[in-house]
């Protein structure tokens, strides 16, 4: 198991690139960022964790834009895992969608792990003309069409609604692009991972992470899908016993959250989080 980072990033603070940067240095494994295009002030979405209209946060009211900031952390570092906690896809066109994602696993030379949601913030979906109650076809099919631009050089798709015929798309990624989806841990969403994507990313809301890792891994087999399935989890303050439980069950990655003041105020902190966890830091290799 390893850890990483995940920052919520608005025009505050340090930028993207100071941040992966010290988290490079530091010895942690990951560097994942969010999406929100936009939030509508009036709005009937309630949020996971407030539970009605409030934010919990001003951020998300700044939020950068996660292919920008992926390529300005790229550009800083040359190990760290760069991801996305998570993007939206369909609030986007779907062919300027992949080439965002191509571009950036090109620009780090392999290292992008794509993680997408559904989309709580049902009014900021609405903005972009998504169908509430279609959203998740809607999700398969921009996956579908993306894998297909990637993978194909003469590519084509023909959905309800992602349609292009034959075309020629480059960059095309080393290797398919990892493709996680950060939803609550549900029956329900555990069998459209294992039927769609590559991997899970946890909620902050979410309780029991080691038991729905192990019913993933089920549902995995049961599908007759080969190895095992990623899963990524949100933490909020290291526990030794927790993060063993959740090492046991097949967590592969924990993600902390960064702080991003000044970049005094984020080394001070990166090292006490790695002091933490250091167990599950590995030692620095000789040359």
């Amino acid at each position: 198991m390893r850890i990483g980072i995940v920052h919520f990033t608005s025009d505050r603070g340090i930028g993207p690139a100071a941040v992966a940067r010290l988290i490079e240095q530091s010895g942690l494994a990951a560097y994942f960022v969010p999406e929100h295009s936009h939030i509508p002030m009036r709005r009937h979405a309630a949020h996971p964790g407030t539970g009605g209209a409030e934010l919990p946060d001003e951020r998300y009211l700044r939020t950068l834009d996660p292919w920008s900031t992926l390529g300005a952390a790229a550009a800083v570092t040359e190990r760290i895992e760069l991801g996305t906690a998570v993007a939206l896809p369909v609030q986007s066109d779907p062919i300027t969608f992949a080439k965002a994602v191509a571009t950036v696993d090109h620009l780090s030379r392999g290292r992008l792990t794509l993680g997408v949601g559904f989309g709580w913030n049902t009014d900021e979906l609405g903005d972009h003309g998504v169908p509430v109650g279609r959203r998740r076809t809607m999700l398969r099919e921009y996956l579908g069409a993306m894998r297909a631009l990637h993978a194909d050089d003469e590519a084509a798709f023909d959905g309800e609604f992602v349609r292009f015929g034959p075309s020629w798309a480059w960059p095309k990624p080393s290797r398919q692009v990892p493709i996680l989806v950060g939803a609550g841990g549900t029956e329900k969403n555990l069998r459209w991972i294992a039927a769609h994507a590559d991997g899970w990313i946890t909620t902050p809301q979410d309780r029991g992470i080691a038991s729905a890792t192990t019913r993933l891994g089920e549902i995995w087999a049961a599908s007759g899908r080969a190895g095992s399935p990623r899963v990524v989890a949100l933490d909020a303050v290291p526990d030794a016993a927790r993060l063993s439980r959740w090492e046991h069950a097949g967590v592969d990655l924990v993600l902390y959250p960064a702080v991003d003041q000044t970049e005094a105020a984020a080394s001070r902190y990166l090292a006490r989080l790695a002091d933490a966890v250091a167990q599950w830091i590995p030692l620095p290799t000789a040359g």
